[in-house]
């Protein structure tokens, strides 16, 4: 069985102030002409359909677009819900959909129940596992800690079985959107942290043939059978070494993998570039740049004036200016955004903690902070699932 493997469109989102919607369209299109010249048996989306619980009209009308396209090619799709989106919403008319070979799958109830299609050797079962909120699922999946890891196993556990009631020889594809250990991850990612874990290491998924993931938006292979496909586009400037594509998989008789990368098409290059502002606008060398989305970080020790007209009087399509003047790092006046750097929330904390009192917080003051930071995400992703 030959099928597209992709995710994390994140419909309606734009890069900075830049509207990507054409290229959203654009992408849709290509991902249409791609099954069709590929002969492709099914495609695959694994989360993150929209950027948003509650997208923009122009992004539905995208969506309903490359629902009525895929359909109309004949070609099935089988769809998650990720962290960005609202499964709900996502699901609304999923019964009716599926008739038309659109296979949403939003519920985590269902993740045992997979989607089965064929091709000349047999069945081949693809298992949806909707983003599992661990704070959300796991009364579901009776497990005691409301963790990534612990709420994955637990529907993986229901895959596993199902599958064993299956003849032999059907062959296995398991959707997710989840972290897992060994993935490389970038700036436009919701963090997903629960208790200090946010990765889930791939030995959850043994005993599939394939598993198409989804929520890290660089294209990367964890092992030869768990694959991210990354997003079609760049969503921040992190992402300006990530080469777009979507995995082209084709699933043996036996089971066995290979994958192919289908490149996506680029709207417009990025570029980060650093250096005084002068320095940066006589270098030779950016002449290359020039028509890129261009991310400046200016070095200057004191603000130049007015900078972003000059940038853009070379670099029309300037987004970003960072400013990072050249000190030590003991400097008094180094930007407490450039001391908070890397850090996550729990970490800002704590240090704060240090601050005030002179101290950090002991192992249990460690663990109340970090179970507040979890309780607020988990109120938030309630509070967004019921919007």
């Amino acid at each position: 069985m030959r099928f597209l493997h992709t995710s994390d469109w994140h419909l309606g989102r734009s890069f900075h102030r830049a509207d990507l919607l054409g290229a959203q369209a654009r992408f849709i299109g290509h991902l249409v002409a791609t099954a069709r010249e590929h002969a492709v048996d099914a495609v695959v989306v694994s989360g993150d359909v929209y950027d948003r619980a509650v997208p923009p009209l122009a992004a539905v009308e995208l969506f309903d677009t490359a629902l009525h396209r895929l359909a109309d090619l004949g070609v099935p799709t089988v769809m998650i819900s990720g962290n960005h989106d609202s499964a709900r919403r996502l699901g609304v008319g999923a019964g009716l959909i599926d008739r038309a070979g659109i296979h949403l799958r939003t519920e985590p109830a269902a993740a045992g129940t997979p989607v089965v299609l064929h091709d000349a050797h047999g069945d081949v079962a693809f298992y949806g596992l909707p983003y599992l909120e661990p704070a959300l699922v796991k009364d579901e999946f009776a497990v005691d800690k409301a963790g990534h890891e612990a709420v994955l196993g637990a529907a993986m556990d229901r895959v596993r079985a199902d599958l064993a009631t299956r003849p032999a020889g059907t062959r296995s594809v398991v959707l997710a959107h989840a972290f897992v250990t060994g993935g490389l991850a970038s700036d436009s990612e919701r963090d997903i942290t629960v208790g200090g874990v946010a990765a889930v290491p791939a030995g959850v998924f043994d005993g599939v043939d394939y598993v198409a993931l989804g929520h890290l938006h660089g294209c990367q292979a964890i092992t030869e059978r768990v694959r991210y496909s990354g997003s079609p586009l760049a969503y921040s400037f992190s992402e300006a070494g990530h080469r777009k594509s979507m995995w082209l998989v084709d699933l043996d008789a036996d089971g066995s993998v290979t994958a192919e990368r289908v490149d996506c098409p680029v709207p417009r290059p990025l570029a980060r570039i650093r250096g005084a502002l002068d320095a940066l606008l006589a270098d030779p060398e950016l002449t290359r740049h020039e028509d890129a989305w261009i991310e400046a970080t200016l070095t200057d020790p004191a603000r130049p004036a007015d900078p972003m007209a000059r940038l853009t009087a070379r670099f029309p399509h300037t987004l970003s200016l960072v400013f990072d003047p050249d000190r030590a790092p003991d400097d008094p006046q180094v930007s407490y955004a450039r001391r908070l750097t890397g850090r996550d929330d729990h970490q800002i904390a704590q240090d704060f903690v240090a601050h005030v009192r002179g101290t950090g917080p002991d192992e249990h003051e460690t663990a109340v902070l970090r179970d507040a930071f979890d309780a607020v995400r988990a109120d938030d992703a309630v509070r967004e699932v019921a919007r």
